[in-house]
């Protein structure tokens, strides 16, 4: 009998769900999670019938709270070690943003450490009431990276991020991150999955070029002006405009209808 996976994808229509599967361990992370990752990534980023991507935890008792530490007396024993778990994890982190596709994090329960890094990757962070966030760094004497956190400092500010990091809570609710900046929506517990996957269906309905596009442009906008890749996006901007579904967009708008767009 086969192993369950510890990290799942799932197809429903235009949304492609990942999961992280451990919920024995609150959805901690392991390393084979990580390698897994880009394959899942690459899958639905080359599925066309594929619009939006979620990510979530199994179980109802977090979304992830943080890495699997069980892990690390045999993963993590030494610098180079070290070195070798964050290139596998760093990977995996990083072929969630080669996703040109809307991503969104449904959080609920436990969202801690490394979840929160996972959560701040995403375009979209939408909250149940119950959520639970903190990175607790400073229990554990690890450093982390300046990646995540600069990531964390272009949300909710540097002085969060210090609140954050010194005090090394777990403890910071829903409301708190809401207050933050850290997540875009929160909403009662039992109505988080159907909230979610409405506000998925409803960019789904959108054209996939103008969303590319609008992505790409806010992830190029918030590097340095000498880093900006301003024809790349010229050519995103150009592709819309000459798309089929610019001209169905315009057609289904003068004849009051809702417009099928096809991503081409």
């Amino acid at each position: 009998m086969s192993e369950t996976p510890k990290l799942l994808l799932q197809k429903d229509g235009p949304i492609g769900w990942i999961i992280f599967n451990q919920p024995e361990k609150r959805n901690a992370v392991s390393l084979e999670m990580w390698q897994r990752m880009p394959e899942y990534v690459r899958d639905l980023s080359t599925d066309d019938a594929i619009r939006v991507v979620i990510l979530r935890g199994a179980g109802d008792q977090a979304f992830v709270a943080g890495a699997d530490i069980s892990q690390f007396k045999e993963r993590r024993r030494n610098m180079a070690d070290q070195e070798e778990y964050a290139r596998i994890s760093a990977a995996g982190q990083d072929s969630l943003g080669t996703l040109t596709k809307p991503l969104l994090a449904m959080i609920h329960g436990y969202c801690v450490g490394g979840g929160v890094g996972i959560a701040i990757g995403c375009d979209m962070r939408i909250a149940s009431d119950d959520a639970r966030f903190g990175i607790p760094a400073a229990r554990l004497g690890l450093g982390y990276h300046y990646r995540g956190m600069e990531k964390l400092m272009n949300l909710v500010g540097p002085a969060y991020v210090k609140e954050i990091f010194f005090t090394a809570r777990t403890d910071f609710n829903a409301q708190d991150a809401l207050r933050m900046g850290l997540v875009n929506q929160v909403v009662p517990k039992t109505e988080l999955e159907t909230f979610t996957r409405d506000y998925a269906l409803m960019m789904a309905r959108n054209a996939p070029l103008t969303l590319r596009s609008a992505k790409a442009t806010v992830e190029q906008l918030v590097r340095p002006n000498g880093e900006r890749d301003l024809p790349m996006l010229d050519k995103l901007i150009a592709d819309c405009f000459n798309s089929q579904d610019y001209q169905e967009g315009v057609k289904a708008f003068s004849e009051k209808r809702r417009p099928q767009f096809q991503g081409r």
